[in-house]
């Protein structure tokens, strides 16, 4: 009895902890509600899907659903794929995903694995009769929060390549936002587009939804 004990006090503080690494509840009320509603595309992401809907939310109706958590790194979207995306069954997922990987939010960055994560995101979609969508890295010079990561515009650059490469080879849509927001510089983003390097201004989201509209086919 006092060993069973001991092995549940050391399961449920990880499986808590776990829960909270992900942010299971973050949008349980409102997966509820979309249940009962039309749910066409889902956005999955980060603060940058996050804030698309804080500050553009007029784009987000029709059954467009923003799903983004500020701060998630890949690995935390694909453990909550599952409930955020493939339980409201909609027709389309967009990925976006990388941003903080490359940030270093989670440790250490190694681009196979946030590329695996991506795929294995994408295939999860399409096992669950959900077309993905795939999209690039934004442009970031640099991170105001991670001012020791220098070499960001090269990891963005390379990530995008392979994301791209992916989705062609199995037939999927790529949605370059990278290109269109790209500075002169060939590293950070258009200024305009956004206040601190990283994440948009509504004149940047203004730019992604059009390049999302061109895909989007219902």
């Amino acid at each position: 009895m006092k060993r069973l004990l001991l092995i549940l006090s050391l399961i449920i503080p990880v499986a808590a902890s776990a829960q909270n690494f992900v942010h299971l509840a973050k949008y349980e009320e409102q997966n509820v509600a979309v249940k009962d509603g039309p749910c066409v595309v889902v956005l999955i992401g980060d603060s940058i899907t996050e804030g698309w809907v804080r500050h553009h939310g007029e784009y987000f109706n029709n059954g467009i659903i923003g799903r983004g958590i500020s701060g998630e790194v890949s690995a935390q979207m694909l453990l909550r794929f599952r409930k955020d995306v493939v339980d409201l069954h909609p027709a389309l997922v967009v990925i976006n995903a990388g941003t903080n990987d490359i940030a270093l939010n989670q440790g250490d960055y190694n681009e196979d694995y946030t590329f695996g994560n991506i795929v294995s995101m994408a295939q999860l979609a399409v096992a669950n009769g959900i077309r993905p969508i795939l999209s690039s890295v934004l442009p970031a010079g640099s991170f105001r929060w991670r001012p020791e990561v220098t070499d960001g515009p090269e990891k963005i650059a390379a990530l995008n390549a392979r994301i791209r490469a992916w989705a062609r080879e199995n037939g999927f849509s790529y949605v370059d936002y990278h290109s269109s927001m790209l500075s002169q510089d060939g590293r950070s983003m258009i200024q305009s587009y956004s206040n601190d390097g990283v994440h948009p201004t509504p004149e940047g989201y203004l730019v992604m939804e059009a390049l999302l509209n061109e895909v989007f086919r219902f």
